[in-house]
């Protein structure tokens, strides 16, 4: 089991970027998945994007393909998600979570170890 603390949360304004980071502490196993997701007030949790500790492998949510990237810096054990092209609908607060194993289908009840979470907040 891994601790996961994000930063990185602000308000910006639409068309903006901003930067995430998921802070990793405890052992990062070869076959460690990170993941962020988000949730809006009202609204289901949803995957934002995913990356393979050791490959590299990645998946994203369909609301954010071509806009955000996500990516892992093994040495420095984070894992960062920059955001671009930012709308409104993309406000929520986000979540970083670990798993084992590398699944691009599987859902966030599979994530074992989660973060505080950071709020990113869009406006128009």
């Amino acid at each position: 089991q891994v601790q996961l603390t994000e930063s990185g949360g602000d308000a910006v304004q639409a068309g903006g970027s901003l930067r995430l980071i998921c802070a990793i502490a405890g052992r990062t196993t070869s076959d460690l998945t990170v993941a962020w997701f988000r949730r809006a007030p009202g609204k289901d949790r949803e995957l934002v994007a995913a990356v393979a500790w050791t490959l590299g492998s990645t998946v994203y949510g369909d609301s954010v393909k071509g806009r955000f990237t996500i990516s892992r810096d093994n040495p420095g054990n984070t894992v960062a998600l920059q955001m671009s092209s930012l709308k409104p609908e993309d406000t929520a607060e986000y979540y970083c979570g670990a798993a084992r194993g590398w699944d691009p289908n599987r859902s966030s009840a599979s994530y074992n170890s989660w973060g505080q979470g950071t709020v990113v907040t869009v406006s128009s």
